[in-house]
C-alpha cells in the first residue's frame, strides 16, 4: 500500500512500489491529464510537481518519492472555485497549443519556473523549459510564459494585441 497526497487529497493505492508515478496517477488515482510521451524522462509530457518542483513522473517509481510528498497534477492547478491558474489563462489567451498533447507538461514546467523565478528571462526559460513539443509551438510557449509572468494571482493576463501574438 502506498499513500500519496495528490492535489490535496490523500490516496491509498495498492501498487508495486517500483511502478512509475505516472501510471499510478493515471490508472490508480484516475487523473489522466498527465501524459505518457517517451518513458525515459526526456520529453516532459509527464511533468508534475512534487513539493513544488517540476518532476518528470514517467520514470520515477513511487518508492522514490520523498516521505509526505505533495504531488500536484494539471488537474490541481485551478482554484477550488474553478478559476484557472494564470499560466492556464495565458495559454488560452494566446492559443498556445496546437495538438495539445505536450501542453499539460509544458504548463506544469512553466508554473514551477515562474514560482521560482517570476521575472524569467529568455535564457532562464531556455534553461528551465526543456519539454519537447512535436508541433513546434515554442514561440507561443515563450509568449505564454511572458504573459503569465505579467499576471498576478488576482488578475487575469492582460489582453495581447493580435499582431503581437507569436
Amino acid at each position: 500500500m502506498v499513500r500519496l497526497t495528490v492535489n490535496g487529497t490523500v490516496h491509498n493505492v495498492e501498487v508495486d512500489p517500483e511502478t512509475p508515478l505516472l501510471w499510478v496517477l493515471r490508472e490508480q488515482v484516475g487523473l489522466t491529464g498527465t501524459k505518457y510521451g517517451c518513458g525515459i524522462a526526456q520529453c516532459g509530457a509527464c511533468t508534475v510537481h512534487i513539493d513544488g518542483q517540476a518532476t518528470r513522473s514517467c520514470s520515477l517509481p513511487v518508492a522514490g518519492l520523498p516521505a509526505n510528498a505533495k504531488i500536484t497534477t494539471i488537474e490541481g492547478l485551478a482554484k477550488k472555485n474553478g478559476e484557472l491558474h494564470p499560466v492556464q489563462k495565458a495559454w488560452l489567451e494566446l492559443d498556445v497549443p496546437q495538438c495539445g498533447y505536450c501542453q499539460t507538461g509544458m504548463i506544469m514546467a512553466t508554473v514551477a519556473l515562474l514560482d521560482q523565478n517570476p521575472k524569467a528571462t529568455d535564457d532562464d526559460i531556455d534553461s528551465a523549459i526543456t519539454n519537447i513539443c512535436r508541433c513546434g509551438t515554442y514561440n507561443r510557449v515563450r509568449a505564454g510564459i511572458k504573459l503569465a509572468a505579467q499576471a498576478t494571482p488576482d488578475k487575469a493576463p492582460a489582453k495581447t494585441p493580435a499582431k503581437n501574438r507569436a
